[in-house]
């Protein structure tokens, strides 16, 4: 019975990776070195275990594009999401290391094999520590803050003024959204945006302080 119920749930696994166009991420996944996909599979295991709030790909994407590697933050992002997806899939469907790997095998017939001996080794050291539990499916509707920092700098021209000269704020935020990528945002602000942005944090500190 059991073999029956992981049989059915590796081709419903299939049919999906096939429709998640998996063979376009796996050219991608050839160009990173195995070293930073091991980081990367890392980084979405500990995800889906709620240890981390989601999978940095620019800061990754960035030391990746510093060692030589010719690949974009977007390309990065599809390829997290595969794994994410794969990963999670496994987990609901409790499949074995070599029940994912041969799915895997027969559905991505381009994937290097460098990835697949890194999928089999975090799979097997961790797939059976992910729980992926529907309240936890249902909870994930919502992105996740991450990290703040600001800056103070001068504008110094304009379209409409060659000599502004006034202060401004820039804030830089990291957001993990729900399918657990961390993007980094960011807007500017007037000195008094700033003081009135700031004062509002102090307010929900404060209530928070009741809680």
């Amino acid at each position: 019975m059991r073999g029956a119920m992981a049989s059915g749930s590796a081709v419903v696994l299939a049919r999906a990776l096939e429709a998640l166009d998996v063979g376009g991420a796996a050219d991608k996944i050839n160009l990173i070195p195995q070293d930073f996909f091991a980081e990367l599979c890392e980084q979405i295991i500990q995800h889906l275990n709620h240890k981390i709030p989601g999978v940095d790909t620019a800061e990754l994407c960035q030391r990746i594009q510093t060692s030589g590697i010719e690949i974009n933050v977007g390309d990065l992002a599809k390829i997290a999401n595969v794994v994410s997806f794969l990963f999670s899939t496994a987990a609901r469907n409790s499949l074995s290391t070599e029940e994912l790997v041969t799915t895997l095998g027969n559905a991505v017939t381009a994937l290097p094999k460098h990835a697949v001996q890194v999928i089999r080794h975090v799979w097997n050291e961790h797939g059976k520590s992910i729980s992926v539990s529907e309240d936890a499916r249902n909870m994930a509707t919502l992105g996740q803050f991450v990290d703040i920092k600001w800056k103070l700098g001068v504008a110094m021209s304009s379209d409409t003024c060659r000599s502004l000269k006034y202060p401004y704020v820039t804030v830089m935020l990291k957001v993990a959204d729900p399918s657990g990528q961390i993007t980094d945002k960011s807007f500017e602000m007037t000195i008094p945006q700033f003081k009135n942005f700031f004062r509002q944090f102090k307010e929900m500190a404060a209530v928070l302080e009741t809680v």
